[in-house]
């Protein structure tokens, strides 16, 4: 029997998906496509030796005896004639079993569907436009300063559209040119919508030229990162992604559903077949070649009992996943779903699922779908989050992400009789003179240098960020102003002890911390925040490198 280890594998493997999904509704042992040269094209079940032996048989119009091999004596049940539309022989699609029997109609039919697929891929002149179909596709990264109309993108994303670093500038208004005439409004909208906050992201999918003139469809998503105190975007980031083959071999299965059967080994991703059975167990009818990628098994393990893919799926997500499949069965509402795998050797992966239900006669739910791998989308839209949430220079979180924590923080205050918290505001003393005299990359090693010792001094519950200019925030999590007061000593002390180095000489840094406490009643943590505020002006008002509580 042919098997993955044969070297014909690689030679015949164009037809293997048609050749194995019209052996399964007509049960037959084996099948093979032979052109009218009586040469070989694909084969599924028997060995290259009988399959060729066979085919030979075939151009001799010899066929109707039983072929001896070495598997037994195997009986065609039925041959299709493929044809060239001035009626030439092309060849013939040919099935076989162990034993003698006259197909049923409906077995015939499937017959004549897979031999019109085979024509029909015989019958095309240039095979380089399924390749085109499945082409990879690649992502880019871009960074928008929304008052100022500049965009600055990544190598990839300008490689996307066929261009070198130096070949595209950082104007939106040049942007837009690039955008297709009829997506230009859409495209507007849906980001105005996000930018009046209507919407919590933008996403769309467009059309963009390409640098060789013609448009590739792309998926581009984005978020406001930062916006002024009236609400008013500062700056989004986001992504876009190539999306033409998705689209190219979306149309093509909704032109031509036959063609499916050939595209589906090679698109990225796995393709696949469904069902949930009454009883609750599920199968797998079919995959593609891509369950390897996805899942690190073949077919065939994965083919009888859905089940062996609970080894693969992260425990955490597992239920999740299970779930989301019980509700598409249960309202027949399109899958769509996010998981990770484990994979010997590969680590964690994320998969994205999407696949239409549909409901058979006997109860039973089929779905028909393709599980692609979003790993990449996931690193970089968690790069996104880190970018919108950390200070660049510090690397602690900025103060709308601290602004965030310490709500959330407030939250817990007030929903515990004994759970306090503490909330310092701190600012590095004489911060100007420092930039005056050494300059500002030394005021910014002054900044990252006492950023580094705070993030020491801080336990696992605590958290800070960078405010703005000089000033940072600290809140200590089960802490009244005592223990918290005892803290900013100690990070004065850390401070003093350590000083910063610029060259040989020494470059002495000083505090002044203002202590307060989240209140039960506080309306929210502004007002907390204020009252640190408060006794931070206290501590500069009366000599600096002071601790003053409210």
């Amino acid at each position: 029997m042919r098997t993955s280890s044969d070297p014909e594998v690689q030679e015949y493997g164009r037809f293997d998906s048609l050749l194995r999904l019209v052996r399964s509704p007509i049960g037959a042992v084996a099948a093979l496509l032979a052109d009218a040269h009586g040469r070989l094209l694909g084969f599924d079940g028997l060995t290259h030796e009988a399959a060729q032996s066979f085919a030979t048989l075939l151009c001799l119009n010899a066929a109707s005896a039983p072929l001896r091999s070495r598997e037994g004596d195997l009986h065609p049940l039925g041959t299709a004639v493929l044809r060239a539309a001035d009626g030439a022989t092309l060849g013939w699609l040919c099935v076989l079993d162990h034993q003698p029997r006259t197909l049923d109609s409906a077995a015939q039919s499937v017959l004549g569907d897979a031999a019109g697929i085979a024509q029909e891929l015989l019958c095309r002149t240039d095979e380089g436009c399924l390749a085109l179909a499945i082409a990879g596709s690649g992502t880019g990264v871009w960074d928008r300063h929304v008052p100022s109309g500049e965009i600055h993108y990544s190598s990839g994303w300008k490689a996307l559209l066929g261009y070198a670093d130096h070949e595209i500038g950082n104007r939106i208004d040049d942007a837009y040119v690039r955008v297709h005439p009829d997506d230009l409004a859409y495209v507007q909208a849906t980001i105005s919508a996000h930018f009046e906050g209507r919407t919590p992201a933008y996403e769309v999918e467009h059309r963009l030229r390409h640098k060789a003139g013609h448009y590739i469809w792309v998926c581009s998503r984005g978020k406001v990162v930062e916006r002024d105190d009236a609400g008013r975007p500062l700056r989004m980031i986001g992504t876009t992604t190539d999306v033409t083959t998705l689209r190219g071999v979306s149309e093509q299965l909704r032109q031509n559903v036959e063609l499916l059967t050939d595209l589906t080994d090679e698109i990225p991703g796995m393709v696949f077949q469904f069902r949930n059975l009454p009883d609750g167990t599920g199968t797998f009818p079919y995959v593609s070649a891509g369950v390897a990628d996805i899942f690190g098994m073949t077919a065939e393990q994965i083919s009888g009992n859905s089940a062996v893919l609970h080894e693969v799926v992260q425990a955490d997500d597992l239920p999740a996943l299970l779930a989301s499949l019980e509700i598409s069965a249960a309202t027949l509402r399109p899958w769509r779903h996010e998981f990770r795998v484990q994979l010997r050797g590969r680590g964690t992966l994320w998969r994205l699922g999407n696949a239409q239900p549909k409901r058979l006669d006997d109860g039973s739910v089929i779905w028909h779908g393709l599980i692609t791998d979003v790993t990449e989308r996931k690193r970089i839209e968690a790069e996104l989050q880190v970018l919108a949430t950390t200070d660049f220079l510090t690397q602690l979180p900025n103060r709308r992400h601290f602004m965030q924590l310490i709500e959330a923080e407030m939250g817990r205050v007030q929903r515990s009789t004994t759970h306090g918290a503490a909330i310092l505001m701190c600012d590095l003393d004489h911060f100007k003179a420092i930039n005056d005299r050494w300059g500002h990359g030394v005021g910014d090693e002054a900044l990252r240098h006492f950023a580094i010792i705070l993030g020491r001094a801080i336990r696992r519950i605590d958290f800070a960020g960078r405010m703005g200019g000089e000033e940072f925030a600290v809140v200590l999590g089960d802490a009244d102003v005592a223990s918290a007061v005892i803290f900013a000593r100690r990070l004065q002390q850390q401070l003093a002890d350590q000083p910063l180095l610029l060259g040989c000489e020494q470059i002495p840094l000083s505090i002044s911390i203002g202590i307060a406490t989240l209140q039960v009643d506080d309306v929210s943590a502004e007002a907390a925040l204020s009252r640190s505020d408060s006794a931070l002006y206290r501590a500069k008002q009366n000599g600096r490198n002071r601790i003053e509580c409210h």
